[in-house]
């Protein structure tokens, strides 16, 4: 299979001590110390990823199944459109 580069999303939460890098995109999530170290196993991660989608040949069907999108040689990742906040209640005990 060949290889294109594609933009995705990535948002970084601070959770506790971590930092969290999280695509929805891929559905896919790492954690570090820093923001370079969460960063930094998110493209690692990514590639893994990869690397085992395209060993079991199913990267398409991965993807297709997060939502992307196939057109023509290309697939393309869902387009973050709209980042709002939202009030929800949360029970607490």
């Amino acid at each position: 299979m060949k290889n294109m580069s594609v933009g995705l999303s990535v948002s970084v939460f601070k959770e506790g001590k971590m930092f969290v890098a999280f695509s929805p995109a891929l559905d896919l999530s790492t954690s570090g110390k820093t923001i370079a170290e969460a960063q930094k196993n998110f493209n690692e991660a990514v590639q893994i990823f990869f690397e085992e989608t395209e060993r079991k040949k199913t990267t398409n069907e991965a993807l297709l199944s997060l939502g992307w999108e196939k057109k023509a040689s290309t697939i393309l990742p869902p387009v973050e459109v709209a980042r709002t906040t939202t009030t929800v209640n949360v029970p607490v005990g």
